[in-house]
Parts: C-alpha cells; sequence; structure tokens
C-alpha cells in the first residue's frame, strides 16, 4: 500500500512538472512570435490590450442603467380612443363612395359624370373650408351664437386633456380625451356628409360652378352656426336639446339646404306633364343598391363613433341600436311601398333603410334595442309617403333626399323626446364627474322637459338654416345663374359641364333630346317649359 501511494504521488507530480513545462514552452513561444513582429504590429497589439481593458473598467464601473418607463394606463387609453375615432372617421369619410353610387345610380345616364364629380370634389373643399373658418365656428370658444376662436385650428389647445385639466379655445370638446387633430378630422367628415346630401336633390340641371360655392358656403358658414348651438355648447345644448350623432346637426342641415336648392332651381325637363309626375328613372340601380351598403357600412363609424371614446359597452349598444333601425326602416318601407305603390320598388327598399338609419341617428346611444325598432319602422313607413309628397308639391328630388334626410332627421330629432331612458340609463350616459346626464323621454316617464326642446331645436335650425340658404341661392341666381341652359340639359350635363361622357362607346339615351319615355322636347307642355337660364 505504501508502495503504491507513492507511485501515485510521482505520477502527480510528474503530470505537474509536464503541464508547466508546457505552459513555459507556450508563453516562450508567444513572445517569439511577438518579437518577430514588425515595430507596427507589436504597437497595434499593444493598442488593442489598452483598448480591451479600458473597455473591461467602464463595464464594470458604470452603473446600471435604468429601464425606460413604459407608457401608463392613461397613455394606453388615450391611443386606443384615438385609434378608434380615426377608424370611425374613415368610415364616415368612406361614406362619400356611398354617396357617389347611390346618387350617380338614381339619375340618368347622360349626368353621370356630372354628380361624380360633385361628389368628388365637395369633400376635398369642405375640408379647407371647415378647417379654415367652419371648426372654429361650431366648436371655438364664443358665445352661445357662434365660436370666435380657432380659426385655421390655431390658438391654445392642450388636448388631449379634459373637464377642468384641459386649457384651450376649444372647451366645446374638452369632454373627448383625445388630440385636436382627431377631434378636427371627425368633426370635418361629418360637415363633408352635410354638404354631400345636397348634392342629390340639385342634381341633373344646376351650374358646376354654382354647387361648388354654396357648398363652401354651406360648410364655412351656415353647418357650423347651427352645429354650435347644439354641439359647441351654445344656447339650445344649454335649454336641454340632445343629437347624439346628427339627425339634426347633419342630416336636416343638409336636407333643409336641399329643399331651398330644389326649389329654387324648379323641375327637371320633363317631370310634370298636364299637371301630372313623370318618373323619371335612374339608369343603374346596381351601383344605387352597392351605394346603399356602403353608406349602411359607413353608418357603424358614423353613430359609434361619435362616442369619441374606445367604450366597448357604448359602441355596441349604438351599433345595434343602429343596425337595427336601418334594418326595420328598410322592412317597413318594402311592404308600404308595396301595399301603397302596388309593387315592392328597390329605390324605396334602399331609401327605407337610409331613413331608418337617419331615424336613430339623434337618440342611438340614449334608446334600448326595442326603441330603435319602433324609430326605424316609423321612418321606413313615412319615407314612401315622403317621396310624393314632394313631387306633389313640386320639388323635383331626384334622389330622395329631403325625403330621407330632413323628413326623417326631423323624426329621429323627435324620438330622441319620446323613447331615450332617461339620466343614468346606461353606463356611458354621465358627465367627467360621473354625474348621471342625457334625456328622458315622454314614453319612459319624463315628461315634456325633453320633448319641448327638442321641438324648439328643429324649429330654430330649420329656420335658420332656410334663411341662410335661400340668401345663398338667391345671391347665386343673381349674379351666376344656377342651372344651366335647356339645351345642356336635353344633351346632359356630363357633355355641357365636363366634355365627357360617363360611358362612351355605349348608347346614352333611346331618343337624342335625353328622354327614353317615347316623347321629344318639342312634346314638353308650356306648363313645363323651362327658360334658358334662370
Amino acid at each position: 500500500m505504501h508502495k503504491q501511494k507513492l507511485k501515485t504521488q510521482n505520477r502527480r507530480r510528474s503530470i505537474k512538472a509536464v503541464s508547466k513545462t508546457s505552459q513555459y514552452k507556450s508563453k516562450t513561444n508567444l513572445f517569439t512570435k511577438i518579437k518577430r513582429l514588425s515595430p507596427n504590429w507589436q504597437a497595434c497589439l499593444l493598442l488593442a490590450a489598452v483598448i480591451v481593458m479600458g473597455w473591461g473598467y467602464a463595464a464594470v464601473a458604470q452603473a446600471p442603467a435604468t429601464a425606460p418607463a413604459g407608457p401608463t394606463t392613461a397613455d394606453l387609453k388615450i391611443a386606443i380612443d384615438t385609434l378608434w375615432v380615426a377608424i370611425a372617421a374613415f368610415l364616415v369619410f368612406f361614406m362619400n363612395a356611398g354617396f357617389c353610387m347611390l346618387e350617380t345610380g338614381f339619375c340618368r345616364q347622360k349626368n353621370a359624370v356630372n354628380v361624380l364629380a360633385k361628389n368628388l370634389i365637395v369633400f376635398a373643399l369642405s375640408t379647407v373650408a371647415f378647417w379654415a373658418i367652419g371648426f372654429g365656428l361650431m366648436f371655438g370658444d364664443g358665445n352661445d351664437f357662434i365660436g370666435l376662436n380657432g380659426f385655421f385650428l390655431a390658438g391654445q389647445d392642450n388636448s388631449p386633456a379634459t373637464g377642468e385639466a384641459y386649457k384651450g379655445v376649444f372647451s366645446a370638446l374638452s369632454w373627448t380625451g383625445v388630440p385636436l387633430a382627431a377631434k378636427f378630422l371627425f368633426q370635418l367628415v361629418f360637415a363633408g356628409t352635410a354638404a354631400t346630401i345636397v348634392s342629390g336633390a340639385v342634381a341633373e340641371r344646376i351650374k358646376f360652378v354654382d354647387f361648388l360655392i354654396f357648398s363652401v358656403l354651406l360648410v364655412g358658414i351656415a353647418y357650423p352656426i347651427t352645429g354650435h348651438w347644439i354641439w359647441g355648447a351654445g344656447w339650445l345644448a344649454d335649454m336641454g336639446f340632445w343629437d347624439f350623432a346628427g339627425s339634426t346637426v347633419v342630416h336636416s342641415v343638409g336636407g333643409w339646404a336641399a329643399l331651398m336648392g330644389a326649389a329654387f332651381l324648379g323641375p327637371r325637363i320633363g317631370k310634370y306633364q298636364d299637371k301630372q309626375v313623370v318618373a323619371l328613372p335612374g339608369h343603374n340601380m346596381s351601383i344605387a343598391t352597392l351605394g346603399c351598403l356602403i353608406l349602411w357600412l359607413g353608418w357603424f363609424g358614423f353613430n359609434p363613433g361619435s362616442v369619441m371614446a374606445a367604450d366597448p359597452s357604448a359602441i355596441t349598444h349604438i351599433a345595434l341600436t343602429t343596425n337595427m333601425a336601418g334594418a326595420v326602416g328598410g322592412i317597413a318601407a318594402t311592404i308600404t311601398a308595396w301595399l301603397y305603390l302596388g309593387k315592392p320598388d328597390l329605390s324605396m327598399i334602399i331609401n327605407g333603410i337610409l331613413a331608418g338609419l337617419v331615424g336613430v341617428t339623434a337618440s342611438c346611444a340614449y334608446v334600448s334595442i326595442g326603441s330603435s325598432v319602433v324609430i326605424g319602422l316609423i321612418a321606413g313607413i313615412i319615407v314612401v309617403f315622403a317621396v310624393p309628397f314632394f313631387d306633389k308639391l313640386g320639388i323635383d328630388d331626384p334622389v330622395g333626399a329631403t325625403s330621407v334626410h330632413l323628413v326623417c332627421g326631423v323624426w329621429g330629432t323627435l324620438a330622441v323626446g319620446l323613447f331615450s331612458v332617461g339620466p343614468g340609463g346606461y353606463p356611458w350616459m354621465v358627465d367627467l364627474a360621473g354625474k348621471p346626464v342625457g334625456p328622458h323621454g315622454l314614453f319612459m316617464g319624463g315628461g315634456f322637459s325633453t320633448l319641448i326642446p327638442q321641438i324648439v331645436g328643429i324649429l330654430a335650425v330649420g329656420g335658420i338654416t332656410v334663411l341662410l340658404s335661400s340668401i345663398f341661392w338667391l345671391a347665386l341666381k343673381a349674379t351666376l345663374g344656377i342651372r344651366v341652359t335647356r339645351q345642356e340639359e336635353l344633351e346632359g350635363l356630363d357633355i355641357g359641364e365636363h366634355g365627357m361622357e360617363a360611358y362612351s362607346g355605349f348608347i346614352t339615351e333611346s331618343s337624342t333630346d335625353g328622354f327614353s319615355q317615347g316623347y321629344s322636347s318639342g312634346d314638353i307642355p308650356q306648363g313645363s317649359d323651362i327658360p334658358n337660364t334662370l
């Protein structure tokens, strides 16, 4: 055993000795190789060693870096709310495509380019007019009748601060916690919608330049003044007038302006013969139907987007009341037209859906699903009777804009005073301090306290819009003339106003004078003759 231990120890000593010898030889070889290098290379190696040692010291000596703070809950809420408002604005903007398709389909093909051009350029003009003056008049701080600040989006603003924390010139919008740009974008697409409503009612006989000028005046002056009374914390808001998404602010204003335009222009040539109303059918019901579907889709931005916050309960409830009213409106119009006219007229189905959507726009956040059914039902019925009513009055509206937006906008505004559930009826019906707010309808036990302000608002907004629109139309009529010549109307505005055709190479009409019902321009009775200029 003793000998075995000695052998083991000797073996270990010999291994260590060999190891030390190898290390010595390696170091010797390394030094030898370094000595063989040129002086430049030796200096480089020395410099590299110094740099490596310096980096190592810095890495050990410096304090650990503090990780950047992540976004707070408040920051995330602002981001999500802003995203939702932007998406809703994009949906409402896309409604311009719906109006393009709907109005073009309801009009004759010789005027298709003109209708498309008007719907396209009107939003561009609305953007500039609302940015320059409209937004300031509507939401800028001023008095109970008009805003006096914020033109060109200038002035103090610390959005997205809300309530008492807000410091700026747009106090009327301090209830929503999104940036000013988001507020402007969403309100802009609403303003553009009001101007587009007018386009269909004055189609097929208005001068292109007059429509452009009127659109600028409407969006820049008339629309924001009445909008300030309601959404700009004006005198109607103080009285207790409620309009959640614009049955009056947007649709009725556009409808009143359209009504006055159609009245001052007069009917299209051939619309009335022997004191009878003659139908002038649209040329493409396929794209009119597509337009209706696009508008229906856009309404999911129009109404739920008016929450201006990503509140899941409010958004989904409003989307359901909106959809239900539109669906029931379409069904009601179908049945009513079937019984009243003898056929399920497609144009009435389309307008019935839109009537239901317009009718629920003011109350969509304040009423139950069941109430939205009733609102859509009544809107779908009255629109069928409104179209021939205006025809009998001599108001020629090729697309039924006055029937849909004016009549059903008035009905929707009244519906707030009839069906609203009352303050705090839903979780979102509270102010920034958590105090219950909201209208209380007559049929829900609220008495006339909400209905009376709604009636006052309808009359006040209608009166001022009729007055301003009449001034605008009369001024244009006296200076530029608002109607194209008889020959241009017969040939079609595509040629006379734009020098082009929408369907080049296709047969445009069954007769050279622009009529397809089997009569010529020479057969038109004297009572329907239109002067060359108005």
